[in-house]
């Protein structure tokens, strides 16, 4: 298990790892950050609306089972969103340079940091 700030900056060892932060998704508060890239505190706030839409959305279409991962690309970053399995209400949060980033390697980092965060 690790701490918070172990786990952040196991994160940004990814190549294009921009930022990342550790957010409430139900008050949209950053528990921890590290990098840029954005304004890492707006963007933890915004994108806790996105992850209590698609939780409320799939409520209403009777949808089980958890969100493993959202992907929001754009012209030049991606971004990962993954909803923690073992603290509820959490969600980590990483930006990529989507020109130095495997996407496929980042989504499994975040899933390892998943399982050893401790809160």
């Amino acid at each position: 298990m690790s701490n918070i700030n172990d786990c952040l900056q196991d994160l940004m060892t990814l190549d294009g790892a921009m930022g990342a932060c550790i957010v409430d998704y139900m008050s949209g508060m950053v528990l921890g950050m590290t990098g840029g890239g954005v304004d890492l505190e707006l963007a933890a706030a915004g994108n806790a609306q996105v992850v209590k839409a698609k939780v409320a959305t799939m409520k209403s279409l009777g949808i089980t089972g958890e969100i493993e991962d959202m992907l929001i690309t754009l012209e030049s970053q991606i971004h990962i969103i993954r909803p923690t399995h073992n603290h509820e209400d959490l969600f980590i949060y990483l930006i990529l340079d989507k020109s130095k980033a495997n996407l496929a390697l980042a989504r499994r980092k975040v899933q390892t940091v998943d399982t050893k965060i401790e809160i």
